[in-house]
């Protein structure tokens, strides 16, 4: 039998008397990883030749600073949705026509004008920027079913560009022609690319391009994108603003007059209004989509 240690236990249990010898851990190595190579003629690096790493170019002062590429947009603002305004009344005439007329085109009156004279008048001084034309030789469109000038007439507010007293209409006799910034801007360059033969159009056969604003065009302080780059811009802007506020002000403007075959939409407020529509569109050889889209129609106040 081993003996006993002072603590009682017998032979080398006790951790006291017997303390267990502590190894030091070993060192580990660090493994260096081999370098890449480029090719598989390069010769392996070693100690005495160690990997080579690219050194960062000197920059020379005075030397012009390289031009770093920017990011292309993602925003597609040939997706945007435009929307003209209408009286239902004005739509048989529109439709004869075959296209939306600029105030300046207009050989005759609208049956029904909501513009007020003074409107028209501030319009036509108007000049749009970078394309030395009027205002009123433009086919207004909103940027949204919002826009406050007919939030103004959903609500029947007072407006001083509105003559609503004329008529008075309410929101559900009006309808909306709707479109998108790509349909216009591929339409056009269609209706510019066409022999001249092809359409009894007597329009001049040169390109037609769209003009932006971030407010009312008649404004002094509005800003116009009025090429096709600052156009985009614009609505690039437009689109990011956090708050939606100054797209409920902003335009697309179309030079002279918008084909019909243009208009996808016509966007009405009940299923009275649509068959109205579908009616008149019958004698017609346009044949755009009628909905039914009641929010379009009724006041932003309203708790629907």
């Amino acid at each position: 039998m081993d003996d006993e240690c002072i603590h009682g236990l017998e032979g080398q249990l006790c951790a006291l008397c017997y303390p267990k010898v502590v190894t030091e851990p070993a060192t580990p190595v660090k493994k260096t990883r081999a370098p890449k190579l480029s090719s598989l003629r390069d010769p392996l690096p070693t100690a005495a030749t160690p990997a080579a790493r690219t050194a960062r170019p000197v920059r020379v002062a005075g030397a012009p600073r390289p031009v770093r590429a920017e990011k292309a947009s993602t925003d597609n603002v040939g997706e945007q949705r435009v929307y003209h305004l209408t009286h239902i009344s004005n739509l048989a005439s529109i439709l004869r026509d075959g296209r939306l007329c600029s105030n300046a085109a207009l050989t005759a009156r609208p049956a029904v004008d909501i513009s007020a004279a003074s409107t028209r008048e501030t319009r036509r001084d108007a000049r749009v920027a970078d394309a030395d034309r009027s205002v009123a030789e433009y086919v207004p469109f909103f940027l949204s079913p919002n826009a406050t000038v007919w939030e103004s007439v959903r609500a029947e507010q007072a407006d001083p560009r509105l003559a609503l007293d004329a008529h008075g209409s309410e929101a559900f006799d009006f309808v909306m022609l709707v479109s998108t910034v790509k349909t216009i801007n591929d339409g056009l360059a269609a209706l510019a690319a066409a022999p001249a033969d092809a359409t009894d159009d007597e329009t001049p056969r040169v390109p037609s391009l769209v003009a932006v604003t971030n407010g009312d065009a008649a404004g002094t302080l509005t800003r116009f994108g009025a090429t096709p780059a600052t156009a985009e811009r614009m609505l690039q802007t437009l689109r990011a603003e956090s708050d939606g506020a100054m797209i409920l002000e902003a335009e697309l403007l179309v030079p002279d007059a918008v084909p019909m075959e243009l208009i996808t939409l016509i966007g009405v407020c009940n299923d009275n209004v649509r068959e109205s529509v579908r009616g008149i569109l019958k004698s017609s050889a346009f044949k755009p989509k009628v909905a039914v889209y009641p929010p379009w129609f009724h006041t932003s106040a309203d708790p629907q």
